[in-house]
This record gives structure tokens, sequence and C-alpha cells, in this order.
């Protein structure tokens, strides 16, 4: 095959799950956003339910239309966007649950699907989603009569303890929340990690459960195999790459290996500070040159016969040390990752 192979461990992903639900006394659910951070809502929340997840959160009503056709009547999916105009049929279709984040939301829902359930999505400081606390104070009333199934809100800066930010998010939903006598959910999983005051009674968690930051203990979930095209030998001061970006300073093998960033494997990686590379058998092999658009030419020097495949993502090597290549996240490493890959889940 010319095509490289993304590899999907379901039961890593289950396992993740687990680990983080036996970290807390709270129900867990499971983020599957953006087909499951890029690896296939449908397979990936099935294991999931299967593992016992049975609240599901997606951004739009359109993920979730989706997600209830693969999963069936029972498990709660929650939409964070809310009830967005035009989206009552979907909602009542697929029996969602919107997070409303407004007055304008509330007034829709309640208008459109009276007696349909629905959540309440507070900013306590993050000033991206959600009621403001003077919003909720002149609306909690009237919401709280209808019986929301879930308050939450959701925190800025979890992924470093030792934030501020955390504590103070932290009272501004207790302070919007006290006195409820309704679920309550702040915390995704950086938050779990922060400890049980940010667990309240429903976790959200998203990246540990696909292998990322900031859950350090996750087993690794996704393997990439990249075949190798062509080899040949470079001598010194030849240059490989547009922009001759990179030179040789010896006579170097190189492998050209059929993937870039049309695969969501970032141009920023070429050339990349921290040798950004690809593995074989623990041997580490630098990445050389740019990134182009569907090849990547690595330094391949060390090995005594090239395989037909190099390994970009693994258990040596995970989105996060490739996000730090490409000097993002994880999250962008995951989600970008292309759809030209023969993808295969390992049960």
């Amino acid at each position: 095959m010319s095509k490289a192979t993304l590899t999907i461990d379901l039961q890593a992903i289950a396992n993740n799950w687990r680990a983080l639900d036996r970290m807390t006394g709270a129900e867990t659910g499971a983020v599957v956003k953006a087909d499951s951070y890029g690896l296939g809502a449908a397979r990936v929340a099935t294991a999931l339910a299967e593992a016992g997840a049975r609240q599901f959160f997606v951004a739009l009503a359109e993920e979730g239309v989706a997600l209830r056709q693969a999963l069936g009547e029972g498990p709660v999916i929650n939409v964070f966007s809310g009830h967005m105009a035009g989206d009552a049929e979907a909602i009542s279709g697929a029996t969602l649950t919107p997070m409303v984040n407004s007055t304008e939301q509330l007034l829709r829902q309640l208008e459109t699907l009276p007696g349909h359930g629905f959540g309440i999505q507070l900013d306590s400081g993050m000033n991206r989603l959600g009621m403001e606390p003077a919003e909720w104070a002149a609306l909690r009333d009237i919401a709280l009569s209808q019986n929301p199934s879930l308050i939450m809100s959701h925190l800025a800066c979890s992924d470093e303890p030792e934030h501020e930010m955390n504590d103070a998010q932290l009272r501004s939903f207790h302070e919007m929340t006290q006195g409820i006598d309704v679920p309550r959910s702040l915390s995704a999983t950086g938050g779990i990690l922060l400890g049980s005051d940010y667990h309240f009674d429903v976790t959200r968690p998203g990246i540990g459960l696909y292998g990322g930051r900031p859950f350090t203990d996750a087993r690794p979930v996704v393997t990439l195999d990249v075949p190798v095209i062509q080899t040949r030998n470079v001598t010194p001061g030849e240059t490989v790459g547009y922009g001759n970006t990179w030179t040789a300073e010896g006579t170097v093998k190189l492998a050209t290996v059929a993937a870039g960033y049309a695969d969501g494997l970032q141009r920023a990686m070429g050339n990349a500070i921290g040798a950004a590379s690809f593995q074989h058998n623990g041997i580490s092999l630098p990445i050389v040159g740019r990134v182009s658009m569907d090849l990547i030419t690595v330094d391949v020097s060390a090995l005594d016969e090239v395989p037909t495949t190099l390994q970009l993502l693994g258990p040596k090597q995970g989105v996060d040390d490739l996000a730090d290549w490409a000097g993002t996240i994880g999250y962008e490493m995951l989600t970008s990752l292309g759809a030209r890959y023969a993808r295969t889940y390992a049960e």
C-alpha cells in the first residue's frame, strides 16, 4: 500500500477512560467531539459505552445526530454549542441534550421544544461560552423551574495546576451554583487531575482518553506507519527538499516517505529544533528538509537495512512529541490527522 496506516487502539482508549474514572467519585462522561478528536466517533464512542460511559459530549447538534445513530437509545448526548437556530428538529429527533449558553438559547429551547431536556453552561471566567453571573442571576429561577439535567462550566487553565485561574473559576462556579440541586460538571481531563474539589457530579475527559497531556499516565492510543517510497544516498554539500533548507555535511542515506502536511503532519516539523524524527526498532531517524504536501525525507543512515515503513506515532513517540516539534498542542495534531490514511482499529 502507498498510503500510511493509522492504527487506533480502542482498548487503550477504554482503559484510559477507566483510569480517569477511578480517580473520582463522580460519573465519568466522554468528550467525542470533532469525530473523537479525529479518531472516529462511532467506533470510539461504542468502545467507551461498552466500558461504561453513559454521558457523551459533542460540539454540534450534527455531531450528536451521527453519534446517536452509532450508539442507539440510552446514552445521554450533550451538545456544547447549545440550541442554535434551526437545531430543534435534530435535537428532538436524536434526543440530544443542548447545553444552553444564553438567554436567547434558553428562550429558543423553551419555545420550540417545551418539555425536552436541556442543560446549562455557565461562564466561570473563560469568557467563551455560557451565561455570565449577572445573566444567570436574572434567569436562574426560570431555568431551574424547567428541571435542567446538568449545569456545567469549563476551566481555562487546568493543564497548569498552579495557575491562579483554577481557584478563581472554582470559586465562581460554587457561587453561581450554590444551593442548586442539579448535577454539576466543571472538569475535563485537566480538572480531574486537579483533585476532588473540581470533580463535582460529572466529569468530561477528552484528550486524556486519546493519550495526550496532561494525563501523562495515559496508554498510547495511535500508531502511524508510513511507507518508504524511495531511498538514496546524498553526498556532502548536496541539499534536500524545497528551499534547500538542509545541506548534507557527510554522506547520508535518505528515505522519502509517503506522508506530508496534506495528512496533518505540519510543515513546521521539517528541520525542527529538537530533532523531529521517525522511529524503527527503537532507533530515532531525524526528518531532514521541509515537510512537503505528500512527502517527508528522513535520515536513515543509522539503519543497516531500510524497512518498508517507518513509524511516526507509537509507544516511543506520541502526539505531544509531534506537537512540541511543530510548536503546537497534541489536540491540534490529533484533529489534523488527515483522511488519506488507511485507518485500522485494534479492539
